[in-house]
């Protein structure tokens, strides 16, 4: 049996001012994975392309991978570029194959449509009407009915922090395989409701999201094949974003039906326990002051990458300074042109150089205002290491060219590319011992949770500036085909 393996994986927030050429998904290497670098890249790591891979091999399958992309969230994808990604996975269909495994995001936007994935799979279909397809996808995807109605079973992560990737992409692909095999005939059955979840709500160890999930899972252990809750992801302008579900029967659309409705409906009844209510955050920081063991984390999580931030909005920094934190390490403000700085100073040299607040956000009107910052250059690095912890575990980390200015006060790491903090590798890679400091800022929402509270002392969010800001009102939402919670709190579903 022939088998093709692709990821094709990207988050698009609308609202982003990061452009998302190809070079983008390559994550260090300036082009995505193809052919055997990308079975090397991904063989044994926590992503559904490794899980993918390993069932396919399992099977006895002849195994082509023809490209394993995946890209920080940004802006909409290049035209290029998603045309660019598509083509070696549609060639390879067409070159012939008796299963598909496609690892996808399911929050794709490009610049020619507004549903990367279901454009991409509509075009598979088009070639390949009766070829099995599974697909993963991420709990922050926005469910369309062009990518339900040409798969033939999808899984979506359970998790976020996202520690469970390798097993959705092996419990879809085992539905596949049972149903090439002849064991089961699977019918998929999918809704949503006219509700956009703030990230910050979506934690699965913690309501309103974990119970749904939890009720997902008996409904598993009950009979159905799966059922996925996506919370969807909200900075995306198109006609549906948020929240829906997606039930996978053996052979009975009304039973996939039923258990999708179950949880539909939970979900609206418990809609205003998904709206994030924020605080001050001059407040939070005098709150964390207070805090005399460490680390305690403050989570400057309007500003996340892993949402697509810019990732170099100084304001939460800027209040730990005014408010006298110290003992401090940050993780991590993006800004190349003062990585180059440090580095054409030297390790031990003093600088003071203007940091951060590179780039302009029009969607939120704001423009970048820059830090002046002075201090002392401790390390330089090339930003690579291996991930260890429960989330991506095994998978390559790129930085880019890392460097750490000492403040004394504080240790700031700065880096060329994006990356979310979800690692402790982020910090050690570079000389920075994190269990050791009394405050830890990182500019995350959720993902910091898979590699940083189990150390953690107190938790803080903090409620800075950028484009992953939980205020809805600072966005405009020009797609959206129907009124929707909390934008319009009567909503109807």
């Amino acid at each position: 049996m022939r088998a093709v393996v692709a990821m094709m994986k990207h988050e698009t927030n609308t609202f982003s001012p990061v452009p998302t050429p190809l070079a983008r998904f390559g994550r260090g290497s300036g082009e995505p994975w193809y052919g055997a670098a990308a079975r090397d890249a991904f063989r044994g790591t926590n992503t559904g392309f490794g899980a993918f891979l390993d069932l396919a091999e399992k099977a006895g399958c002849s195994v082509t991978t023809p490209i394993a992309a995946s890209a920080a969230p940004s802006g909409p994808v290049e035209a290029e570029a998603y045309e660019r990604m598509c083509r070696p996975i549609l060639e390879a269909v067409d070159a012939g194959c008796d299963v598909l495994f496609l690892d996808l995001h399911g929050a794709m936007v490009a610049e020619t449509t507004d549903d990367g994935e279901g454009t991409l799979l509509e075009r598979i279909r088009q070639m390949r009407p009766d070829l099995p397809i599974a697909v993963a996808l991420d709990l922050h995807a926005n469910m369309t009915d062009r990518i339900v109605r040409n798969c033939t079973a999808l899984v979506g992560y359970k998790t976020y922090p996202h520690i469970d990737m390798a097993a959705a992409g092996e419990h879809a692909g085992r539905i596949v395989l049972d149903a090439v095999a002849g064991k089961v005939v699977p019918v998929m059955a999918w809704g949503a409701r006219p509700m956009i979840p703030h990230t910050l709500r979506m934690g699965h160890d913690e309501a309103p999201m974990g119970p749904l999930i939890d009720r997902a899972r008996a409904q598993e252990a009950e009979g159905l094949l799966a059922v996925s809750v996506f919370g969807g992801f909200p900075m995306a302008d198109i006609p549906q974003p948020g929240l829906s579900v997606v039930a996978v029967a053996d052979r009975d659309g009304q039973v996939a039906a039923r258990a999708a409705l179950e949880l539909l409906d939970a979900a609206w009844e418990r809609r205003a326990d998904f709206v994030y209510a924020a605080e001050p955050l001059a407040e939070s920081v005098a709150r964390a002051r207070t805090m005399t063991e460490g680390p305690v984390l403050l989570i400057d999580h309007a500003d996340n990458c892993a949402s697509g931030g810019t990732q170099d909005t100084m304001p939460v920094i800027a209040e730990a300074i005014r408010q006298g934190l110290e003992d401090v390490a940050v993780f991590a403000v993006v800004d190349p042109a003062a990585v180059a700085a440090m580095i054409a100073a030297g390790v031990g040299a003093r600088v003071t150089l203007p940091l951060g607040g590179r780039t302009d956000m029009p969607a939120i009107g704001r423009t970048g205002e820059p830090l002046e910052v002075t201090g002392t250059v401790r390390a330089v690095t090339d930003g690579q290491f291996t991930v260890t912890g429960p989330m991506s575990t095994g998978s390559r980390a790129y930085m880019g060219r890392s460097a750490v200015l000492d403040t004394g006060p504080m240790q700031i790491v700065v880096i060329e590319q994006h990356h979310e903090p979800f690692d402790l590798g982020c910090f050690r890679s570079v000389g920075i011992e994190p269990t050791q400091k009394r405050y830890l800022i990182l500019k995350s929402r959720i993902h910091y949770r898979a590699g940083f509270k189990p150390i953690a002392r107190a938790i803080v969010e903090c409620d800075g500036v950028g484009v992953t800001s939980s205020d809805y009102s600072l966005f405009r939402f020009r797609k959206l085909n129907r009124p929707t919670y909390p934008l319009v709190p009567d909503a109807q579903p």
